[in-house]
Parts: structure tokens; sequence; C-alpha cells
């Protein structure tokens, strides 16, 4: 599991980003990070990635701190999507791929049969392998963000840390990628996702990290910490959490979701 043990971290002494930040992700589990803009969500997942050296505290990873690992073992066990893709050349979807067979590949060595049979086998799991002589860059957003978890999964590590998988997606590209989410966690990836949609953690996530100021607020289950109080001290507006009734699902059932409380002018007096 990925345990993270009373993290601190800041750029000046006197203003900490990240406050003895403690809780832990599970192989098979779905975790949601949720807390307003500036908060500190990045900068613990490039303390993840061990892009920043925490100032104090943990991050183990099966037992070892991430910090003192190689990085090609790091690599081994730890893949990231990140929200901007930030490949300029006209590369194909199955070049794309490819790039996260870079851990496993030797300095200087060039892409194996292995490599791209393990490629072809990721794509044709999330279905995208029709794609792979397309250029990524004409691609669709939703279709990307596919290609990019599929380079994460070539890695073939077991925990996935995404960054807002759903970001600037349309409504049904994202319920595809939270549907991918949910699948991928069944099969055994341990998986952190932030998001700034609390609704997401009732849909793909088993578990969720409340943040604020750079300090845990609440961890736990959805249905435990995601609540109409906790979402309104967390973001200071009002937020409704409440129970919509799922009609022609076969059968029914009950999904939780979240509503923002909007003020609205009163009615001015025409008499």
């Amino acid at each position: 599991m990925i345990e993270i043990d009373r993290l601190k971290f800041y750029y000046k002494q006197e203003r900490p980003i990240l406050k003895d930040v403690t809780f832990g992700l599970e192989r098979g589990e779905c975790l949601c990070l949720l807390g307003p803009n500036g908060t500190g969500k990045t900068t613990l997942l490039k303390c993840l990635l061990n892009y920043f050296r925490p100032k104090s505290g943990r991050i183990l990873l099966d037992g070892k701190e991430i910090c003192r690992m190689p990085a090609r073992e790091r690599a081994a066990h730890l893949a990231c999507v990140s929200q901007s893709s930030q490949l300029t050349f006209p590369y194909s979807v199955e070049e794309v791929v490819l790039m996260g067979r870079v851990a496993h590949m030797r300095l200087g060595s060039s892409v194996s049969a292995k490599d791209r049979k393990t490629a072809a086998q990721v794509m044709e799991h999330l279905g995208i392998q029709d794609m792979a002589a397309k250029n990524f860059q004409t691609l669709s957003g939703g279709e990307r963000q596919m290609v990019l978890i599929a380079r994460a999964l070539a890695q073939q590590a077991e925990y996935l840390i995404l960054d807002e998988p759903t970001a600037a997606l349309d409504y049904s590209n994202q319920i595809k990628i939270l549907n991918m989410i949910g699948n991928l966690a069944r099969e055994g990836y341990g998986i952190l996702m932030t998001t700034h949609f609390p609704d997401h953690a009732f849909l793909a996530c088993g578990k969720a990290v409340l943040m604020r100021d750079g300090t845990v607020t609440a961890f736990g289950s959805p249905e435990e910490v995601v609540t109409s109080e906790n979402l309104t001290r967390l973001y200071h507006v009002p937020v409704c959490v409440t129970e919509a009734v799922l009609k022609n699902t076969g059968g029914g059932g009950l999904q939780k979701v979240c509503v923002p409380i909007l003020k609205r002018g009163e009615k001015k007096n025409e008499s």
C-alpha cells in the first residue's frame, strides 16, 4: 500500500504548504482527493512522485520510503497521468502508449517485441486498439485521456496517480473515464485521483480525502466524509448532499449526489 505519514512540506518555513498529512491507499482501492484550489493537492502529488522531498514525515510504497527508491524501481510501481499531455510532436497513439515501456528498457535500447505486445494488449483492454495508427494530436480530449491512461498501464505499475482525469471533458467522456477508473480499481490497481467534482467520490471511489489549507480535514469512505456539512466547510459555499432515485436502471436504487445551493436575488415587489 501507499502510506503517507505526517507529511510536511514548505518553501518557506513560516508558510507551510502541507501540514501533517496522513492517509493510506491499498491496491484495489480508488481514493478521491478533494479540496479547493491552492490547498496543496498538486504539491502532495509531486511529493508522491518524488519531484519534491518532504521536509518531514514519510511516504511509504509497499513499506519502502519513496524518496530512497531508485527512479527505475519507483517507476515500476507508480505511474502518473497528468492534466496535460505535454506532447508537441505528431506521435501515433501506439507510440504514446509505448512511452510507458521506457521504465522497463535499458539505456539506449530500442522497442522490443515484448514492449509492442504489452502496448497492444493494453490498448485492446481499454478498447482503443482501432486508434493505434492515429495521430495523438488529432484526438478528442476524451480519447487523449484514454491513451494517456493506456500509457500508464503499459508501464505495468500497481498504483496510478490521476491528476484531474476528467478535467475539460464533456459529460459523456467524464462518465467513460470514471467507469474505466472503477474497473481498474476492481482489477487490483491502487488509484489516487484528484477532482473538483465531489460527486466523483460516490461514482468511482471507495475512499475520500478532504484537504484544506494543507491539512486533511476528513478521511474515510465517501458516505462518511462527503457530507453536506463537510463540503460546506471545505469550499466555504453551501452544499447539499442528497439522494437521487434512479429509474429505468433495472431495479432502481439510490445514488448520492452533491448539489450546490445558489443564492438567488429576492423578487422585487411590483405592486
